[in-house]
C-alpha cells in the first residue's frame, strides 16, 4: 500500500502559489504534479480535499493570490464576500485590474479596467476587495436595471452599506459609464427588502404604474398587537402583497401561513400571494390582480 504523502499545514486548506511553496522548501515541483494537488490557475494549486469546483469563495482565494498592487475583486464577487449571494453556478471572479495591467485570461476571472482609489479597496479575510459602497457603486451602475436594483437592495438589507452613504458617493464620483442607471435604481431602492424575488415583486409593481408598496410593513389589531409584517402592503387599501417561496411548503410553515392569514383576515387585510412563476414568467397577471383589488377597495361598500 502507497504511503500518503505528507502535506504541511501552510497547504492544506486553502489555494497557494506552487513556485512560492517550492522556494520555501514545503514542496517540490515534481509533487505538485502529482494526485494530491489540483491546478486552479497558473502556478496556482490547492490540495485535492480542498477542491470545490463551485466554491466561489476558493476561486476567490486562488485569484486574489494573482492580483497586483491596486487590483480588487469586485462587483458580484465582492458582494459575495459582503454576504450577499448574486452568483450562478460556476459565475467567475471578478476582478477589477491597474490599466496598465495585462494578465493572461482564464475562464474563471472576469477582468475590467478602472482607476480605484485607496479609499475604494478593503481587506475581508485578506483579500483585497471592493469596499461595499464601491461594491453597491459598481452593481448599481454594470448590472440590467432590475438585477441592479436587486443588488443594492440585498446589500442594503444586509446593511454593510447604507443608502445615504451610497448617495453621497454617487454625488462626490466624476461621471462616468451608467451613471443615470444609478441614479434611478438609488431612487427605487428599500432597505427593508426582504428578498431578492421581493425586489423582483416590488418591481413588477412600480413598473406597471402602480404605487410603490410599503416592505416590511407591520399589521396590527384594534387592540394594538403587532399581526404580523407582510412583504409589500398598501396600508390605505389595507391590501398586503406576498411572496411565496418554496419554504412556504413545509408543513411547519404551513401551518404558520394559515393562522397568520386568518389574523390578517380578520384585521380586515387583502392578501395576494405570488409566486416566482408569477414574477418571472406572469407578471401582468399580477399587476391586473391588484388593480382589481385596489378597485374593489375603492369601490363604496
Amino acid at each position: 500500500m502507497p504511503r500518503l504523502a505528507k502535506v504541511p499545514r501552510e497547504l492544506a486548506f486553502l489555494p497557494f502559489v506552487g513556485s512560492r511553496a517550492v522556494a520555501r522548501g514545503l514542496i517540490t515541483k515534481r509533487m505538485l504534479s502529482g494526485q494530491t494537488w489540483h491546478r486552479l490557475l497558473p502556478d496556482v494549486y490547492v490540495h485535492a480535499d480542498g477542491y470545490q469546483p463551485d466554491d466561489h469563495r476558493m476561486w476567490c482565494d486562488a485569484v486574489a493570490l494573482t492580483l497586483p498592487p491596486g487590483a480588487a475583486i469586485c462587483a458580484r464577487s465582492a458582494a459575495f464576500l459582503w454576504g450577499v449571494n448574486l452568483l450562478d453556478r460556476q459565475t467567475p471572479v471578478a476582478v477589477v485590474l491597474p490599466s496598465t495591467y495585462r494578465p493572461r485570461g482564464h475562464q474563471r476571472v472576469a477582468v475590467s479596467y478602472q482607476r480605484l482609489t485607496g479609499d475604494d479597496i478593503t481587506r475581508f479575510a485578506n483579500l483585497p476587495v471592493t469596499t461595499p459602497t464601491r461594491t453597491a457603486f459598481d452593481l448599481g451602475r454594470i448590472l440590467p436595471r432590475t438585477d441592479a436594483v436587486v443588488a443594492v437592495d440585498a446589500l442594503l438589507a444586509r446593511r454593510v452599506v447604507r443608502l445615504d452613504t451610497l448617495a453621497g458617493y454617487l454625488a462626490a464620483h466624476p461621471p462616468c459609464p451608467g451613471i443615470r442607471q444609478l441614479r434611478q435604481v438609488l431612487a427605487i431602492a428599500e432597505p427593508l427588502s426582504g428578498s431578492p424575488m421581493e425586489t423582483r415583486l416590488r418591481l413588477v409593481l412600480v413598473d406597471g404604474g402602480l404605487p410603490p408598496p410599503v416592505a416590511q410593513h407591520g399589521v396590527h389589531d384594534s387592540r394594538g398587537r403587532l399581526v404580523g409584517r407582510v412583504d409589500l402592503a398598501y396600508p390605505g387599501w389595507r391590501i398586503a402583497i406576498e411572496y411565496e417561496g418554496d419554504h412556504h411548503r413545509e408543513r411547519a410553515q404551513f401551518r404558520r401561513d394559515v393562522a397568520r392569514l386568518n389574523d390578517l383576515r380578520a384585521c380586515g387585510w387583502l392578501v395576494l400571494r405570488f409566486t416566482a412563476d408569477d414574477v418571472l414568467r406572469h407578471p401582468d397577471r399580477i399587476i391586473a390582480l391588484v388593480r382589481q383589488a385596489i378597485a374593489e377597495r375603492e369601490r363604496p361598500a
